[in-house]
């Protein structure tokens, strides 16, 4: 039975051969087209198939060449973002000269890169080192900053170390002023050590306009910090001295226990 089945598929093929040959040419071509149609898109998934391999080792980079990318990029983003530092400072400062005459012109900020090395354990909140020392153009007193805001200044400086004392420490004193009305000026002086991100505003005027959340930036008056740079918020205030004077609380922009790369300023000048 079984060599009957295959006796009669055999005769079938062959008269199918039959006919197809006895076809006209135009008749044969269109029979090809249509059978070629049934197979193609199995043939393309072939090609596809053999080709995905090629695509993928074409497109994929080794892990170390993804990493350093990374880092690239994110170091761009961080510069680009202590760049808009300066671009939102030269624009406070262009509203306030609008009623004066002629204007001042700040040279662009030249900011070296640096990367927290260590930090001081019997001061952990106040000093911090890092890897860039005089043979990278450091020098003492130069600002540091993060793309958040100000943090300190270059206290000492060796060959390929620099040593920052961070705002909040006695002998980091910042002349800052406050986004007001009234452009109230004070001195930013170290607070409880309970919250290091906690600053002090202080010899302010008694009648000083002082609100919750106002901006706080750096005055350019002590030669050291060019006028603009971030520092924080307005928290609260107080009368102090019989009503004299007032002082106030300030919140840091920048989160001094979690500082891993830092900005520095190496052309502080101040506006010509």
């Amino acid at each position: 039975m079984f060599k009957q089945k295959n006796y009669l598929a055999l005769g079938a093929v062959f008269v199918v051969a039959v006919l197809i040959l006895s076809l006209p040419t135009s008749a044969t071509s269109r029979l090809k087209l249509v059978v070629s149609s049934w197979f193609l898109p199995l043939f393309g998934l072939a090609d596809a198939a053999q080709q995905l391999p090629a695509d993928l080792a074409n497109t994929t980079l080794p892990r170390s060449e993804l990493l350093q990318q990374i880092t690239s990029l994110r170091r761009e983003n961080q510069q680009l973002q202590a760049a808009q530092l300066q671009t939102a400072a030269l624009t406070r400062e262009n509203d306030q000269l609008r009623t004066l005459f002629g204007w001042q012109k700040q040279a662009p900020w030249k900011l070296t890169l640096a990367r927290v090395v260590t930090r001081d354990p019997a001061n952990w909140w106040r000093t911090v080192q890092i890897d860039r020392g005089t043979r990278d153009g450091i020098a003492v007193n130069m600002p540091v900053l993060t793309a958040d805001g100000l943090v300190g200044r270059i206290s000492s400086v060796n060959f390929t170390r620099a040593q920052v004392v961070l705002i909040g420490d006695p002998n980091c004193r910042v002349s800052a002023r406050v986004d007001s009305s009234t452009h109230d000026i004070g001195i930013l002086t170290a607070s409880g050590p309970l919250d290091p991100s906690l600053v002090d505003l202080s010899y302010l005027t008694g009648g000083a306009n002082l609100k919750s959340g106002q901006i706080v930036t750096t005055s350019g008056l002590g030669g050291v910090f060019p006028p603009g740079i971030p520092i924080g918020k307005i928290v609260d205030s107080q009368i102090v001295e019989y009503g004299l004077a007032t002082e106030a609380r300030v919140k840091l922009n920048a989160n001094p226990g979690a500082l891993e790369q830092v900005w520095v300023l190496t052309n502080p000048q101040l506006p010509l």
